[in-house]
């Protein structure tokens, strides 16, 4: 089943809706989507290594664009839901707390976001719901963002043959290992905040 669906997104690399897809969940992995959209730049990259460029532009514009949803959803709904439930079980004051600590080093956060497989989601919306200065959140986003993709863009353009090999040979265990990476992500949330 992992090579069909390896085989269906190498596929939809080459088909004129590609772009838009990469767009979509670019922009909707930022602030809602479990899934990163390296998950359809790869095969883009090695579908049209010479579109590297224009396919990482396009992951980071569209990604830094929902991040800017991921920290309203956090800035709005924090105080509709967030503060009510804080305040029945008593937190508030460990969430103000935290709150600080945060906007004094939050931008950090968002940039480890931004470049590591951690789940960048969660800290978007932790950001507005904090309310870490905007300008910063902007800046760390559109870095960390562009660090990625361009590297992974650049590296699949750049040796893209032996690395398109290397992942359809090894291609259960580098599912297997971005899972782990994947729940990893999500568990280190639950001990961190």
């Amino acid at each position: 089943m992992l090579r069909r669906l390896y085989d269906w997104t190498m596929g939809l690399a080459r088909t004129r809706h590609a772009d838009k897809a990469l767009a979509a969940v670019s922009f909707a992995e930022s602030s809602i989507f479990p899934i990163p959209p390296d998950a359809l730049l790869i095969p883009m990259v090695l579908g049209r290594r010479d579109r590297w460029i224009y396919l990482a532009a396009i992951c980071t514009i569209a990604s830094v664009l929902g991040a800017f949803l991921g920290y309203a959803i956090g800035a709005f709904f924090m105080e509709i839901v967030g503060d009510p439930i804080l305040r029945f079980y008593g937190k508030a004051d460990s969430f103000e707390r935290i709150q600080e600590l945060y906007n004094e080093w939050g931008g950090w956060g968002v940039l480890f976001a931004a470049v590591t497989p951690f789940p960048y989601k969660v800290l978007t919306i932790f950001s507005g719901a904090t309310g870490l200065n905007i300008a910063v959140f902007t800046v760390v986003s559109i870095i960390g963002r562009s660090a990625r993709f361009f590297l992974v863009a650049w590296l699949l353009g750049r040796y893209g043959e032996p690395l398109q090999q290397f992942i359809e040979r090894w291609l259960n265990w580098l599912f297997l290992a971005f899972m782990l990476l994947l729940i990893g992500g999500f568990l280190s949330i639950k001990f961190l905040f």
